[in-house]
């Protein structure tokens, strides 16, 4: 199955409509299948008194206040439908993350076909009944979170109406940019494991090798944050793919989907072809006259692979040849 790769624009558009449609531009050459905002309201998000997390501060260099942070950020709603139209003409699907009741709603009048859920809105549970009583196809992430707070939240979403055959719950390390021992990549096969829904992460590492191994471990979903350039400033642009970054990081996992296979052993069509050529087989090390009884002395294994297969070589010590074979002949008696 095609893993779902979500090109995270964010806010990396920094407020700006040229900026969000040329990341939609970029998200699509990348070969993304769908490119991702964030959808939100300062006033209802934010106490004006709350300061900016760490990472905020430090890859803005400023100290202003959360709410005075966003506002630089925001996407207003006639904004949305232009980006809305504006990808579905580029041919790749649009989405964003809304963080309150009111902008969920607009983003589903709007045509969405995912729900979103993001980290902070976790235990959200007005956000999370909207989502649920949807029926659609959800996406909940888990940064900061326990897994009994997970499981909370699953219980909310199916109980509004949406089955788990329909959410996915996406591993997340909400650090920008996440340290790698700070990943805990198992902690996505635990949640299959005990809350058994399909899985996903969520990638703030810098660098693809996570978000691979996720692919390999079973992740349905990526996402990964990408930006036009780490020199912008804003609060994601430094844990952000740069354009040909996003292209190599998309390349990689569709080349990791095609050797996972199947869960079976077998050879495949190439290795048949090999086969014969690098396996050995049970051939005369010397001549053997007509009558002499076979041994370690005169038989052995060398290749090709086309006679009888050494496994089978004390089936044939003790017996006599029945006719001459001369040196590096396959034995067939």
């Amino acid at each position: 199955m095609k893993t779902l790769i979500i090109a995270e624009a964010g806010v990396n558009h920094n407020g700006s409509l040229k900026k969000a449609k040329k990341l939609i531009d970029i998200a699509k050459i990348a070969g993304a299948d769908v490119v991702k905002f964030q959808t939100f309201d300062p006033d209802k998000l934010v106490t004006k008194s709350a300061i900016q997390a760490k990472y905020q501060r430090k890859n803005k260099n400023s100290k202003a206040k959360q709410h005075d942070m966003l506002k630089k950020l925001v996407l207003k709603s006639k904004d949305h439908n232009k980006l809305f139209n504006y990808a579905k003409k580029r041919g790749i699907e649009f989405l964003s993350t809304a963080f309150d009741e009111e902008n969920l709603k607009m983003l589903l009048k709007l045509g969405i076909k995912k729900i979103k859920i993001p980290s902070g809105e976790i235990n959200n549970r007005t956000l999370l009944s909207l989502a649920g009583k949807q029926k659609m196809p959800i996406i909940l992430s888990t940064g900061m979170s326990y897994l009994n707070e997970v499981s909370n939240a699953l219980s909310v979403i199916v109980k509004s109406g949406t089955p788990k055959s329909k959410i996915t719950v996406l591993h997340c390390t909400s650090e920008y940019p996440a340290s790698f021992k700070n990943v805990n990549l198992s902690a996505m096969s635990l949640m299959r494991k005990k809350l058994n829904t399909s899985i996903g992460y969520s990638d703030h590492t810098l660098g693809s090798e996570v978000a691979i191994a996720a692919v390999a471990r079973g992740a349905k979903i990526i996402e990964k944050h990408f930006t036009i350039s780490r020199k912008l400033i804003g609060p994601d642009h430094k844990s952000s793919l740069e354009p040909k970054e996003l292209k190599n990081f998309i390349r990689s996992i569709r080349n990791v989907e095609k050797s996972i296979g199947k869960y079976s052993k077998f050879p495949t069509a190439i290795e048949k072809q090999n086969r014969q050529l690098v396996r050995k087989s049970l051939v005369a090390i010397k001549f053997i006259k007509k009558g002499e009884v076979f041994s370690k002395r005169n038989i052995g294994a060398k290749r090709p692979g086309n006679g009888i297969s050494p496994m089978r070589i004390f089936q044939i010590l003790g017996k006599r040849a029945k006719k001459d074979f001369s040196k590096d002949q396959l034995i067939r008696n």
